[in-house]
């Protein structure tokens, strides 16, 4: 199976090594914004730890996205809020004419309790599916929006020098919505967030706990998964559990299933030409131990790198599904429903970018080109409109063994703060240095 994207070649992956130095006037731009970056240390934790301690939910990030607008606002810049629910948007006009570039964070925390002993960690509280949980920001989407308003800072400063418009994208629910809401990056796209003015360009950065602090990864095409939730409703027969000949049991019909559905990933996908995941992650069915139940849902999700394999496994579990129902006697209803698609990194911009990524990093810090990744990401809903780089940002502490770090998404993340002005820097040039180099 081929994929979608084009064959990456030794010039693409490794472009960044051999680039041409950055002009003189990117040069003094780029120590300009660097140590105005470094005086924005201190605000930048800040932000990042009352965020934190304050964590909100998907499409509820009303306290998070006023402190934004507010800040926005106070540095003179044309504001929208209300976008795509609480969505924030900043626009920054450049002191000369020129082209539209746009910087994205996340805001939104998880149904997540905190469990760590940080001074400033989460006490906050919300009902999700039905349910009383903790939010806590366990993803670092807290430390995206203060890097973000502390680029916003250093850009506000040089916007003189800017040939161009920067547009800040403050979007919520990330993490996706509660069932039956849309939001995210699908919903800003939708409501016109890449328009008036268009933007041409769009970055942005995720911190990794994994990852040691001074290190910026990136890779060009396919570097983050596209996301699938797929639903399987299996319906049989019921019957006593002590007369199981009776039914058509939907319950051994799914373990069935959810085993047939491995081989669709270890039998049936070239997995040499690009990762693949499915996970089933939550089981319903029955009430009671001794009634075989009439019906049994089963709930994961697919990821996959191009839309070829994308489109390929998504047949292939209709027909597992199906036809282990059937053999059974009973039947498989099958939704699948796309979440995210495919993380991918324009490989042109990407080239253009590198040189900007390594004067971000200095001598002192490291740019790496990672492996793809099996993590979603909807900052691809912006990359299928306008030309996108996504870059991954360290934030675990230096000598620490990435197995023994807490990871996304558990009630024991942590980030190690000094890493933030690296964001901060990266987010700030890389608008900047899109702006001011030569097209």
């Amino acid at each position: 199976m081929k994929s979608i994207y084009p064959a990456l070649t030794a010039a693409v992956l490794f472009a960044g090594f051999a680039a041409a130095p950055a002009s003189a006037q990117n040069a003094a731009l780029d120590a300009r914004i660097a140590k105005l970056a470094q005086q924005q240390e201190a605000q930048v934790i800040a932000w990042r730890r009352d965020f934190h301690e304050h964590a909100e939910l998907g499409n509820q990030e009303t306290r998070t996205a006023g402190i934004v607008a507010a800040h926005l606002k106070k540095l003179g810049l044309e504001v929208q809020t209300g976008v795509a629910r609480t969505g924030v948007v900043g626009i920054l006009r450049g002191g000369k004419p020129g082209p539209v570039v746009a910087l994205r964070a996340d805001m939104d925390g998880l149904p997540v309790t905190e469990n760590n002993e940080l001074t400033f960690r989460s006490k906050a509280t919300a009902t999700y599916n039905g349910q009383q949980v903790g939010v806590m920001h366990a993803c670092g989407h807290d430390s995206h929006v203060a890097m973000l308003l502390g680029a916003a800072e250093v850009l506000s400063q040089v916007k003189k020098d800017l040939p161009g418009t920067v547009k800040f994208i403050f979007q919520p629910a990330e993490e996706g919505s509660l069932p039956g809401e849309e939001g995210g990056a699908k919903l800003m796209v939708k409501e016109g967030v890449l328009d008036n003015p268009k933007v041409d360009a769009i970055f942005g950065v995720h911190v990794n706990a994994q990852t040691e602090v001074g290190t910026l990864k990136y890779r060009p095409a396919g570097m983050m998964a596209s996301s699938d939730v797929f639903t399987i409703k299996v319906k049989g027969k019921s019957a006593h559990g002590a007369y199981p000949w009776l039914s058509v049991d939907p319950v051994v019909t799914s373990a069935q299933i959810i085993t047939g559905l491995q081989t669709i990933i270890s039998r049936q996908t070239e997995l040499t030409e690009d990762a693949a995941v499915i996970t089933v992650g939550m089981i319903h069915g029955g009430v009671r131990n001794n009634i075989i139940p009439e019906q049994v849902e089963l709930t994961g999700t697919i990821r996959t790198l191009n839309k070829e394999m994308q489109a390929k496994i998504w047949a292939d579990i209709r027909r597992t599904a199906t036809k282990i129902a059937e053999s059974a006697g009973a039947t498989a209803e099958v939704d699948i429903v796309n979440y995210a698609p495919v993380t991918y990194n324009d490989p042109r911009l990407t080239e253009r970018m590198v040189p900007t990524l390594r004067t971000a990093a200095g001598a002192a810090n490291k740019v790496v080109l990672q492996k793809a990744v099996t993590g979603a990401e909807d900052f691809a809903y912006y990359q299928e409109k306008v030309p996108g780089v996504f870059v991954f940002v360290g934030g675990m502490s230096k000598g620490t063994d990435p197995a023994t770090t807490a990871p996304h998404h558990t009630p024991g993340f942590r980030l190690d703060e000094s890493g933030f002005t690296l964001g901060v820097k990266t987010l700030a040039m890389l608008a900047a240095d899109y702006l001011t180099m030569k097209k």
